[in-house]
């Protein structure tokens, strides 16, 4: 079982380095789509997966996209660290963007995630593997695994396991 460092905050430098990391995770995993759509589970989606404040119609430019996955990826970090303190790049990077693709629970939620409860133990390797779990969404009522969230997942579980002794 590999544990944390000691539980501090992140520095500003680490965590812009952390946020540029886990971005370019989530870049290539979203795509680019600089007109709103509707993702596979119905949210309306913009740019490299955005969520917040989208207008339906509207084209975003490339540097509005940029700046919006900056900052909904530093919320994802922010949340990651204040959940879990101390955790080491890898896994950070990971259940950041797992977080920014997914919501808070998979990293915050103990009740609800065996992957949260396994951060909150100390076994950042056991919580890496829970990663690919987490691969399904709801489509038209059903929760199904999505190919694209598989591949996700699967690239997710690799950075977190990457600098542990697994």
């Amino acid at each position: 079982m590999t544990t944390p460092t000691p539980k501090k905050r992140l520095d500003v430098k680490r965590k812009a380095l952390i946020v540029a990391a886990a971005a370019a995770v989530a870049a290539p995993m979203e795509g680019l789509r600089q007109v709103a759509y509707y993702d596979p589970p119905g949210v309306l989606t913009v740019c490299y997966g955005s969520t917040k404040n989208v207008e339906k119609g509207r084209v975003y430019s490339v540097a509005e996209c940029k700046a919006r996955l900056s900052a909904d990826m530093l919320e994802a970090v922010e949340t990651v660290d204040r959940c879990v303190p101390g955790l080491p790049d890898g896994p950070l990077i990971a259940f950041s963007d797992a977080v920014f693709n997914l919501g808070p629970t998979i990293a915050c939620n103990k009740q609800k995630s065996t992957a949260a409860r396994m951060l909150a133990a100390g076994d950042i390797s056991g919580a890496c593997r829970q990663l690919p779990r987490w691969d399904k969404a709801r489509v038209a009522g059903v929760m199904m695994p999505l190919p694209g969230l598989t591949k996700r997942r699967a690239a997710e579980m690799s950075i977190c396991l990457g600098g542990l002794n697994a």
